[in-house]
């Protein structure tokens, strides 16, 4: 046994440990000191002047055990947006049921790099899927080809 190497590793000081807050994969983060309520999660003044904001993962008829959100405390709330303005769906689509499928084997070459300037909403286009947007187990696969960065538009 090495003395020298003992004695070494216990002079090393040994930090604290410190765990995130929470219980049941519920943890609490924040970027400035105090930003975070303490005792609710929608008080009705947020330190710093943030905006309270529950973000929900889960589906409204989920049993109340099972929901999954997040508080969110944000510098502006998400209400504050423009007027959305509707855009061309291109190749875009989500109709399975007005083409009849293959019953062939197919095989695609990688999509061709737009010649003109295309950001991602409009170099989306379908490549196949199945059912309709009014079942429950419709299945799309989208395909995007584009050039430039994105500014403005989103979906």
């Amino acid at each position: 046994m090495n003395t020298a190497v003992d004695t070494a590793a216990t002079a090393v000081s040994v930090t604290p440990l410190t765990y995130h807050s929470g219980f049941g994969n519920h943890f609490a983060t924040e970027a400035l000191p105090g930003a975070l309520p303490q005792g609710r999660n929608s008080p009705q003044h947020c330190p710093y002047g943030l905006y309270a904001e529950q973000f929900s993962g889960t589906a409204f008829t989920a049993p109340r055990h099972a929901n999954r959100r997040s508080w969110l405390y944000r510098i502006r709330p998400a209400a504050v947006h423009g007027t959305f303005q509707r855009i061309e769906a291109g190749l875009f689509t989500s109709r399975f049921d007005e083409t009849p499928a293959s019953p062939n084997r197919l095989r695609w070459d990688p999509a061709p790099i737009p010649r003109e300037p295309t950001d991602f909403i409009a170099g989306v286009h379908t490549v196949g899927g199945n059912g309709s947007p009014e079942t429950p187990s419709a299945r799309a696969i989208p395909w995007s080809s584009t050039n430039p960065s994105m500014r403005d538009p989103t979906f």
